[in-house]
């Protein structure tokens, strides 16, 4: 698949952290990149398991709580996720309920495995109807 330059940058900072992963209990290690509009940063996360399960956070919530903790509430303008599954994986509903927080539902989720961006996806196509679709 054909991606722009910041696009194959993103990957590969998600391709990095996955690496950091802390999977011991599952073996499926969970690399995630999130680009929110107006900011340069990217911000990353990895997966961390617990013994508990209820204790462990996903990659892509590691990299939502991370960018609101350093700044503040912002618009997702893309997220990468990056398994080692031949046909990646997309975000757990939990992830993408809380992705519901920050995003317009056609923002793009580039999904990807070791090999590269494999498919994109938007939230709409992920969470048809979030929570906080009854809210407003």
């Amino acid at each position: 698949m054909e991606v722009s330059s910041e696009i194959k940058k993103s990957y590969q900072l998600a391709l990095d952290v996955r690496e950091n992963a802390y999977a011991p209990y599952s073996n499926f290690k969970v690399g995630s990149a999130i680009k929110f509009k107006g900011h340069d940063k990217v911000f990353v996360g990895c997966n961390v398991e617990n013994a508990s399960y209820g204790g462990c956070i996903c990659a892509e919530r590691n990299a939502i709580l991370n960018s609101v903790a350093t700044i503040g509430k912002s618009e997702i303008e893309y997220v990468i996720v990056v398994t080692h599954e031949q046909e990646p994986a997309v975000p757990c509903a939990l992830c993408l309920q809380t992705f519901a927080e920050f995003y317009d539902p056609s923002v793009p989720v580039y999904l990807a495995n070791l090999d590269g961006i494999k498919k994109v996806v938007t939230f709409k196509d992920l969470l048809p109807i979030p929570f906080n679709s009854f809210t407003s």
